[in-house]
């Protein structure tokens, strides 16, 4: 029932990444509760200490806020959530680019190769 992960980076921030992914993609809406900590710890397989430091992380990236005596809710600042999605762009880009070059590739090659792919996608 639990999820896979990775080892080469700690669970707690692939929890976070999967919840901010969750936001962006508008699966969580912002305002929206998100699961008890016990809930959440079930559903990803994962001991609770895990996922309240997945939430401290997230309350400190203030994209959500825990009220106390009710939850953990998805933050309602709309400009910060779509900073975090060209934030998380730009790192899959830059990722996609230095491994192309660590390859031999170089920008008009991947630009190219990038028209080809997507012309076959659609």
């Amino acid at each position: 029932m639990g999820e896979e992960f990775q080892s080469s980076k700690p669970i707690y921030m692939q929890i976070v990444d999967r919840i901010i992914i969750d936001i962006v993609q508008g699966k969580q809406q912002p305002g929206d509760k998100l699961p008890s900590v016990r809930e959440m710890a079930v559903q990803m397989g994962v001991n609770p200490n895990t996922i309240q430091r997945t939430y401290t992380e997230l309350e400190r990236m203030n994209v959500v806020e825990t009220r106390r005596g009710q939850g953990t809710f998805v933050s309602e600042n709309g400009e910060l959530m779509e900073q975090i999605a060209r934030s998380m762009q730009d790192e899959l880009i830059g990722s996609f680019i230095q491994r192309m070059e660590e390859i031999g590739v170089g920008k008009t090659q991947v630009i190219a190769l990038l028209q080809r792919y997507m012309g076959e996608e659609e």
